[in-house]
């Protein structure tokens, strides 16, 4: 299947060919990190439920989400931070690896979403109770905390 967008597409592309060299590199003898890897800053600026689609789906009494709530900050590389939804890093975890190796010299897509580099706004995939994030690169470099298994 065609890509909707040649742009996304490369886009998928160069992220999947940055994903393959950082885990080649990470299962290098040293523990040191991929060259020039940052960490992402991650904040909470809004958690949401959309109430009409919440009392037609959800359960009775849904309420926004539980797990975050405005002003929580996380820091992200490679890895799920320590308390951040499962779920939620799904739907993120591409822009913070962007970031992270340096998508923060310019703006996302093409200069048509995000007016200010090294910064994207993000949202979980719930649609009854969205949660809006933005994410920003840092100059704090990362540490792989792991140790990578060889296979």
């Amino acid at each position: 299947m065609q890509p909707i967008c040649k742009n996304i597409g490369l886009y998928e592309e160069q992220i999947i060919n940055l994903q393959q060299k950082v885990l080649a590199e990470a299962r290098s003898s040293d523990r040191n990190t991929p060259d020039n890897m940052k960490k992402v800053k991650i904040t909470i600026l809004k958690t949401m439920l959309n109430e009409d689609l919440a009392k037609e789906y959800g359960i009775c009494g849904l309420k926004a989400c539980p797990m975050m709530k405005v002003g929580d900050v996380f820091y992200a590389d490679y890895a799920k931070p320590e308390g951040f939804c499962d779920e939620a890093w799904k739907a993120i975890y591409q822009y913070v690896f962007a970031l992270a190796h340096g998508a923060d010299k310019g703006v996302f897509y093409y200069g048509d979403w995000i007016k200010e580099p090294g910064v994207a706004i993000v949202s979980c995939n719930d649609g009854l109770r969205p949660v809006i994030m933005k994410l920003e690169a840092t100059d704090e470099e990362a540490k792989i905390e792991y140790t990578p298994i060889d296979r």
